[in-house]
């Protein structure tokens, strides 16, 4: 008999919470308890002037609460569940009243990562993916969060560059798209394409840098979140089907982003809701998302996207189990 160990990672990202519950056995091989991700919103009406608000904080020890629930249904012992913290939080000056009043509330311990743990998480996590399936490649690995976006350059099966910016998409909602419910205007995507230009000149030097070698093409491989909905997109127009639940990788055509891009440019929140494959969870920040994912393409000549529904979570646990072996 192989000896069990339950291990739990709680992703406390700006606008949604996630929990992952794994069960391991001594021979690696590892099964899914329980996986849910819930909408806390703490960056909401605070990202941009370094706050979780009182509100933000009582739909954190909602979501929290909710976790610790399951957490003790399913046992796991408390020094195997990892609690991280990024963006909202790092930047919060409220922070250790944040992370106090969760302790005393669930009693879960919030470990805070800096931008540079988190795109090694994020690259970890999908790598695990299978998403890098061919390590010569040169890639930009992308996570749009509420609250940062990390890119890492990678190739020859490692990390070249890595970098988190704090442009995600709860900051970028509140600066240039503060009424959600209406369609975003023609002068408010000018205007994110000229912060993006200015903001990420660190990645256009990285990238020059690291450009593939013999013009191959440069990849686009998004990690979860907005990434995931598109392909539920494609999915459901294409054949009427959400995307296999047993697959982590899926290459995305471009002229699929750009179908979806097109719509979700021109809808208000409703009509965006209406989309098949939408989730209300997304349904707003993914119009900030995909104006991003549109300046990556132009400006670096993407001819390939590929999306991993693996991303910090998984990081997480795979660092978990490095270190326990």
């Amino acid at each position: 008999m192989f000896a069990l160990m339950k291990q739990a990672v709680i992703d406390l990202g700006t606008n949604t919470f996630h929990l992952m519950v794994v069960e391991k056995a001594a021979d690696g091989t590892q099964t899914t308890l329980f996986r849910e991700s819930r909408p806390a919103k703490i960056g909401k009406a605070g990202i941009n002037q370094g706050v979780i608000t009182e509100e933000g904080i009582g739909r954190a020890l909602g979501v929290l609460g909710y976790f610790r629930e399951q957490l003790d249904r399913l046992d796991v012992p408390a020094e195997q569940v990892v609690a991280i913290g990024t963006s909202a939080i790092r930047v919060a000056r409220n922070q250790a009243e944040f992370i106090d009043r969760v302790r005393e509330a669930t009693g879960i311990r919030i470990q805070v990562i800096s931008g540079d743990q988190e795109a090694d998480y994020i690259y970890y996590g999908v790598k695990a993916s299978g998403a890098l399936k061919n390590p010569d490649d040169t890639c930009l690995i992308v996570d749009i969060g509420g609250g940062s976006v990390e890119f890492i350059i990678s190739a020859r099966d490692r990390m070249l560059w890595k970098q988190s910016f704090e442009i995600g998409g709860q900051r970028l909602m509140e600066r240039f798209m503060p009424d959600p419910k209406q369609a975003i205007s023609a002068g408010a995507v000018r205007r994110l394409r000229d912060y993006f230009q200015e903001q990420l000149l660190p990645l256009v030097n990285a990238l020059h840098q690291y450009s593939p070698r013999s013009g191959a093409p440069l990849r686009l491989v998004g990690s979860s979140g907005s990434f995931d909905t598109l392909v539920d997109m494609w999915y459901m127009h294409s054949q009427g089907v959400w995307p296999p639940a047993d697959q982590a990788a899926f290459d995305l055509p471009l002229d699929e982003f750009y179908r979806s891009f097109e719509q979700l440019m021109t809808r208000d929140h409703e009509e965006r809701m209406q989309l098949p494959g939408m989730i209300e969870l997304r349904v707003d920040m993914i119009v900030v998302a995909v104006c991003l994912i549109d300046y990556l393409i132009r400006t670096f000549g993407i001819q390939q996207i590929t999306t991993s529904i693996y991303s910090l979570k998984e990081g997480v646990l795979a660092n978990m189990q490095s270190m326990r072996d």
